[in-house]
């Protein structure tokens, strides 16, 4: 009997619809010959799978199973494709954890570091990672930035702490009343927002993945953003230039595999996950900016047409995936 395979999409934020985007991109390249899949609709009105008849058939949440035509579906593995809450947080992790469900992603404590920025960075740079300058605010306690900010170097980013795909984010470059603007924006999206000093130089990104025990890094892809800064826009919107493989030398290519594949170590990562770089190049070093455990997987998203260039097929990518989680 092939293995059968649960793979979610959805959630409860607004990366919502990204997750969806994700979904058509990763439904239609699960390999049927290896694998029985089911589609997991995981909202905040109820978790579903959907009949191809229309009817919506309701998740049991005490063991993750389906009810269908009288028999009971259970399943060997969860393929996630949520971003943002709850399946990139750790909090669906740690469900399937208690059922021992295994899944394709980090697990719930890794998720749930890498999840928030602030702590993700904290995290690298104690490991010796170089990452930017940074503070946190906490919108129950917040009253005006200025001397929050006043040790950090302008230009800075605005961002929500947690949460991705460049919702609520804002480039700043003086201490000025857009730094009021840019913080409110942000704490639209989250309770915590982060500033962080800019980095000068160029964006990279590089997707890391585990198969048959190795830990293998992507080819590079770097990104040039028609607009200021690479925000959702850039990212989803086609306001970006994407170059894979990267046009850098080879001692460039191998800093950041390396630095990435030690990123992957430290963090104790699983699946596939995305880290972002800026290169500085008067200091000759690559700063990591963030790690995303769940990355996008549209078809304008950058872990694709990092796979593609390696020579493999997305089917293959994520067969080896699902592999990698199965029991033996």
């Amino acid at each position: 009997m092939k293995p059968r395979i649960a793979f979610v999409t959805g959630g409860y934020s607004g990366e919502a619809e990204i997750s969806y985007l994700t979904a058509k991109t990763i439904e239609k390249n699960i390999d049927p010959e290896k694998f029985d899949h089911y589609k997991i609709d995981i909202t905040k009105e109820g978790w579903f799978y959907q009949l191809p008849s229309g009817e919506k058939i309701v998740v049991d949440k005490n063991d993750f199973s389906l009810f269908i035509h009288g028999a009971k579906i259970h399943f060997d593995a969860v393929l996630i494709g949520i971003h943002g809450t709850p399946g990139e947080d750790g909090k669906l992790q740690g469900y399937f954890d208690m059922l021992q469900l295994p899944y394709t992603s980090c697990d719930c404590a890794i998720s749930a570091l890498t999840f928030n920025k602030r702590y993700t960075v904290a995290v690298a740079s104690f490991a010796g990672i170089k990452v930017a300058n940074s503070i946190l605010l906490f919108k129950n306690n917040y009253q005006s930035p200025d001397e929050q900010v006043r040790n950090l170097k302008f230009p800075v980013f605005v961002k929500p702490n947690n949460g991705g795909s460049s919702i609520g984010m804002s480039k700043v470059n003086s201490p000025s009343e857009e730094l009021g603007a840019a913080i409110e924006k942000a704490f639209k999206e989250d309770e915590q927002v982060l500033v962080e000093e800019f980095i000068k130089g160029r964006e990279f990104t590089i997707g890391v993945f585990q198969s048959k025990g190795k830990i293998i890094a992507l080819p590079i892809t770097e990104v040039i953003s028609k607009k200021e800064f690479f925000d959702y826009e850039a990212k989803y919107l086609g306001a970006s230039l994407e170059i894979t493989p990267a046009e850098i030398d080879d001692s460039l290519t191998n800093q950041i595999k390396d630095e990435a594949i030690k990123i992957y170590q430290i963090f104790n990562c699983a699946g596939i996950v995305r880290i972002d770089f800026i290169y500085n190049e008067e200091e000759g070093q690559a700063y990591m900016l963030e790690i995303n455990t769940v990355p996008g997987q549209t078809e304008a998203s950058l872990v694709p047409q990092q796979v593609k260039a390696m020579g493999w097929t997305l089917m293959d990518f994520y067969t080896a995936l699902i592999d990698e989680c199965l029991p033996e």
